[in-house]
């Protein structure tokens, strides 16, 4: 309840501050509009520079796994490859041991 009543209070100082000092309350407007507009405009700037950089690595590293995944592939082709060798030389060991 007590909080109630100091936000109330506070509210009403506030609009009888804001009535009274009009004219400074619209300088300090004026002078602060164009400080949060440059703040602003530079965070802008510095996120989707950030972004972009991600970006850019993001494609980078989706390339270099696709030739990783590309030479995977070949590596195991080699691999079946050997192994049907060796599959076909059992099979004429098998063939030559029962002859």
């Amino acid at each position: 309840m007590k909080v109630l009543i100091g936000g109330v209070i506070a509210a009403v100082l506030g609009l009888i501050g804001l009535v009274i000092w009009w004219e400074p309350f619209l300088t300090l407007l004026a002078g602060g509009i164009p400080i949060a507009l440059l703040l602003g405009g530079a965070l802008a700037i510095y996120v989707g520079f950030d972004e972009m950089t991600d970006q850019i690595k993001s494609k980078e590293e989706e390339q270099a796994s696709t030739a990783d995944l590309d030479a995977t592939k070949e590596d195991l082709k080699k691999a079946k490859a050997e192994a049907e060798k060796y599959k076909a030389e059992l099979e004429k060991a098998k063939a030559a041991k029962k002859k």
